[in-house]
């Protein structure tokens, strides 16, 4: 009688001290959502059958309209405004939402977006900058996403300090969070070749903001088997707090193919974030998904 109560009293600390641990929540977040139909199907499937657990849309993109009538048919998805200012792909290319005269520093010779982040972040101003990305949180209004969260396409919006401030002050104006991790010294990794410092984020955590604890912005591997070991690897590792894994999905069909040099590790993934094996793996290190609305209410 005396072991049975041992062990009785044994399994409910263990239990209790169980639930008092930390939780390691993981953000599995699909970037560019709204890019092209590839993407879209990618993104959708992703969310409704497999792992992902949020994404964001790229409202300048051609594609945009298919992704955000798939979104006001699953009005519980957690989605976010994907602020772009780059246009990066050779042949596939997108301009401004807001009018052309009120944003030219966003414009390249071609008319389109900036191909890279230097020169968008030289070229444009803090007063066009908020110009186009109040346009394209309008259009997602318009086309009735219920976005949770803001996020920046390429890491534009961390180039510049008044870029940064612009990008947090919109977020604080629409009452929702964006995209920040939290003054640690890990951060400091994700945010290397940007002017943020962590006084910045400091600042930022003073005043109220959602922050995330790490940042992930990928993993290493080109095509399937090479991602699929490094993500074993991440899950693994993973620690207790809120964790963003950024990630960017795909078919492998042709569309895709002809568009971005990035295609099989974008079909990668697809993958392994809708498999079997990703979903145990969870399960096996006690990993929660996790949400940007969550995050808001937490």
């Amino acid at each position: 009688m005396l072991r049975r109560n041992f062990i009785t009293l044994a399994g409910a600390t263990l239990a209790a001290s169980a639930q008092s641990a930390p939780a390691k929540r993981l953000i599995v977040h699909a970037d560019d959502a709204g890019m092209c139909h590839s993407a879209n199907v990618a993104t959708s499937e992703a969310m409704e059958k497999g792992l992902v657990s949020s994404a964001s849309v790229m409202m300048p993109c051609p594609w945009v309209q298919e992704f955000c009538d798939w979104a006001r048919k699953n009005p519980t998805m957690d989605l976010g405004v994907h602020l772009t200012l780059t246009s990066e792909w050779k042949y596939f290319r997108w301009r401004p939402v807001a009018s052309i005269d009120k944003v030219k520093g966003l414009i390249d010779s071609e008319g389109y977006m900036w191909r890279d982040v230097r020169s968008s972040a030289t070229n444009a101003s803090p007063t066009e900058i908020e110009i186009e990305l109040r346009a394209q949180i309008e259009r997602a209004r318009a086309y009735g996403l219920k976005f949770t969260h803001l996020d920046t396409h390429m890491g534009t919006l961390y180039a510049r300090p008044d870029f940064f401030e612009v990008y947090t002050r919109l977020a604080k104006e629409y009452g929702v969070p964006c995209m920040l991790p939290k003054p640690l010294k890990i951060s400091e990794a994700e945010l290397k070749g940007y002017p943020i410092t962590l006084d910045m984020l400091r600042d930022k955590q003073s005043k109220g903001f959602a922050m995330l604890d790490r940042l992930v912005t990928g993993v290493t591997g080109k095509n399937y088997a090479e991602r699929r070991v490094s993500y074993r690897d991440f899950i693994s590792k993973l620690e207790p707090g809120v964790t963003k894994l950024i990630i960017h999905l795909a078919k492998d069909d042709a569309e895709i193919r002809a568009i971005s040099n990035s295609w099989e590790y974008r079909w990668a993934d697809y993958q392994f974030w809708t498999s079997n094996e990703a979903k145990e793996l969870l399960a096996q290190y006690n990993v929660e998904l996790f949400t940007y609305r969550q995050l808001a209410n937490a």
